[in-house]
Order: C-alpha cells, then structure tokens, then sequence
C-alpha cells in the first residue's frame, strides 16, 4: 500500500488541518465542516492527477480544441457520519461519479474491547473502477479494512484510494499488512504517532462526527 502524506509539503491544507486541531476554532461546526471539504478539494485534485487521461475533442463557438480528460469511471464512498462533509469536498472535484454509503461503527463490547458493526451500506457495482473510500480519521484502520473488504464482496475495483485527513501510524501499519499492496494509495494529511487505550488518536483532533454534527446520544 502506498502511503501520500500531503501534510509533508507546506500548502494551505495544512492551515485547514491546523484549524480543525485547534480546540477553540473547531467549536464553530460550520468552518470545521467547511474546512473538511477544502481538504475533499485538495485530495481530489491531487488524486486525479492519477488517473488515466486520453486526448479528446471539445467543439467551442469558434473551433475545435484537443484536451486530455480523465477515462476512469470513479465511485465515491464514505463511512457514515464524519466522512459525509470530505465525501462531498471530493465529489465537487468528481461530480459525475457515483457513490456508496456505509454505516460502520464501533460497537462496545466488555471493557475497552469493541468490534466494527456494518449496519447499513448502498453501493453501485464496483468492478473495475476507480474506488475513493473516504474517512475523517483512520485510527485502527478496522473500520477502513471491514468497509473495503464490505464494498469489494460484489466486485473488484481497478484501483482503491483512501483518503484519511488524519490518521494514526499504527492503522497505516496495520493496513499495510492487511490489505492488497498494489491496489490502494493511502492519502493522508496528518501522521500522528500515539493512540490511547480506547483508540482515539493522539494528538489527534476528538470526534470528527461530533464536531461536524453535534454530541449523539
């Protein structure tokens, strides 16, 4: 699995990280949402500069031009509910992709343990597409890993790209053991080295749902 940091290089997407972080500034649930989908934005420029081109002709009122445009037929997808403002950041970048939605969360069992539970999920067929699987915060990579393996039961997607804002060193490391090596990029913002003993990410930024949606029950 290759692993694309884009936190490494100084641009603007840094500042949106560091206001996301910042204690004070992420209590206004509109500019962390907002900033969630610059990051879909940036992501999904860069992301398409993978993509397959082929030349093609575009007629304007005064001729003909030859540009080169993407050939990959793309779905996006998101884990539900911190994923939904970066979901729609990417698709205004690929707005004639398809999309797949899936509920997957920790369910608690005795203690800290827990297991991922996959309640609901819609998706289009996948064969041989360009899947963009995004997540707010990768901090086990379970969830990633259960929805990946969920999405490809029906069909095997040509490439996977999976995009994680933040994500903890440990889940990177698990993921680069779990899942296919060759057919996933991880893009990612922000490397964070520690997790607590409930597997919240250190220093991380807290509850990425909660903060784009409000505190559930």
């Amino acid at each position: 699995m290759k692993v694309i940091n884009l936190g490494e290089t100084n641009s603007v997407l840094n500042d949106y990280i560091a206001q996301m972080r910042d204690k004070n500034i992420q209590k206004d649930r509109l500019r962390f949402r907002t900033n969630l989908e610059r990051l879909g934005h940036i992501f999904g420029y860069e992301l398409s500069k993978t993509l397959n081109y082929s030349k093609k002709s575009v007629t304007t009122p005064l001729g003909t031009a030859e540009i080169n445009t993407p050939d990959d037929k793309i779905v996006v997808a998101t884990i539900l509910r911190a994923g939904l403002p970066l979901h729609k950041g990417i698709l205004d970048v690929f707005d004639n992709a398809e999309n797949a939605f899936i509920a997957a969360y920790r369910k608690y069992d005795k203690g800290d343990s827990f297991h991922i539970n996959v309640e609901y999920a819609t998706a289009p067929d996948i064969e041989g597409k360009i899947l963009i699987l995004a997540d707010t915060m990768l901090a086990t990579g379970s969830s990633i890993e259960i929805t990946y393996n969920y999405l490809c039961k029906d069909g095997k997607p040509k490439h996977t790209h999976l995009v994680c804002p933040v994500a903890s060193v440990f889940a990177v490391e698990y993921l680069q053991k779990t899942l296919p090596k060759d057919e996933i990029t991880l893009w990612t913002a922000a490397l964070d080295e520690e997790l607590t003993s409930h597997s919240y990410i250190v220093p991380g930024l807290g509850d990425a749902g909660d903060l784009a949606y409000g505190k559930k029950l």
